[in-house]
């Protein structure tokens, strides 16, 4: 453990060696704020009845500065409801990290962001209308306190490590229980992507947890399909469960895309029990409309989306809304 860490240390600290032949002539420090909202008004139907709301689920804002050509540094606050308590908002540290990179090679460390969701985010397109399928269901927080690299030997090949607390960025538990993540992307043809990750952290028992990826996209049209597995969620013993997201987009016009998503998850039974451990969080989820975007940095969604539980006990949920970000 000591030694994996000491190493992504090393890596940091002796990366800037790799380009000590480069000039950094003409280069002048600078950055800029980040602001990233999002909001939405909706409304859930079942045979329950009706719960209409208007939310701000995130609010990012912060400050990204590049100290020199491959030395950036960048920190964001992030405002929103922490699910549990009285509170209505909190706000948590969701990056404040350090960043060297270089052609082929990068390194961050600090509170960064998750290789099993910050990829899959760039794939989906849409985070401000529903998070990443490990994001969403508790596979793997979005953020995290530690150190990652990555290295990239060719255009169609990059690997990627980390080295993570396991808690998240809601949670910054100090213990001696860490994540180790590995994963590899390849890009065989232009507009073609598929990525293996894999990450282990143990306390009493494994916890494993798998992402295999396969996307297309070009500058019209964009589609992915993940497949999930974690065993032993939460360190518990035969804890596992699964699923798979599949998503896409088409471009119409400049100003207009349309926009589709489905997800599956279910969860393994335990023992003796009569229901799998998960059962009232295991089901799917459809969703689908469109998108305008009427200026740079706005982008407006109004989106149909439906949830139905495999607990034969809970009412399918169809949820219409008009979903809204705002980013500098």
């Amino acid at each position: 453990m000591n030694y994996l860490t000491s190493l992504f240390v090393t890596a940091f600290l002796t990366a800037p060696s790799l380009s000590s032949g480069q000039t950094v002539k003409d280069f002048e420090p600078s950055g800029k704020p980040v602001f990233l909202v999002y909001t939405n008004v909706h409304s859930a139907f079942n045979k329950a009845g009706s719960s209409p709301a208007f939310e701000i689920t995130r609010f990012y804002l912060g400050y990204e500065y590049n100290f020199s050509r491959s030395l950036s540094g960048r920190g964001v606050l992030d405002v929103g409801d922490p699910g549990v308590g009285g509170f209505q908002m909190t706000a948590f540290v969701k990056n404040a990290f350090l960043q060297y990179r270089e052609d082929k090679f990068s390194v961050r460390a600090g509170m960064i962001s998750s290789d099993a969701v910050v990829f899959i985010e760039k794939q989906w397109g849409y985070r401000y209308l529903l998070k990443t399928f490990q994001d969403e269901y508790g596979f793997n927080p979005s953020a995290d306190l530690g150190a990652a690299l990555e290295y990239s030997p060719a255009k169609f090949i990059s690997v990627d490590a980390s080295v993570l607390n396991g808690e998240g960025y809601k949670r910054l538990q100090s213990d001696s229980v860490l994540k180790y993540s590995a994963g590899i992307t390849v890009k065989p043809f232009t507009g073609f992507q598929f990525r293996i990750y894999t990450d282990l952290m143990r306390k009493d028992h494994l916890q494993n947890t798998i992402l295999l990826y396969a996307g297309y996209s070009n500058d019209n049209f964009r589609f992915g399909l993940e497949y999930n597995l974690q065993k032993n969620s939460k360190m518990v013993v035969n804890q596992d469960y699964s699923g798979f997201s599949a998503y896409g987009s088409l471009k119409i016009s400049e100003r207009f895309s349309v926009l589709a998503r489905y997800d599956y998850l279910q969860s393994e039974i335990i023992g003796n029990d009569l229901n799998p451990w998960n059962h009232n969080r295991d089901g799917q989820m459809f969703m689908t409309g469109f998108e305008f975007s009427p200026v740079a940095g706005v982008r407006i969604a109004p989106v149909f989306s439906g949830r139905l539980p495999a607990n034969s006990a809970r009412h399918f949920t169809t949820v219409p809304g008009i979903y809204l970000e705002l980013r500098l």
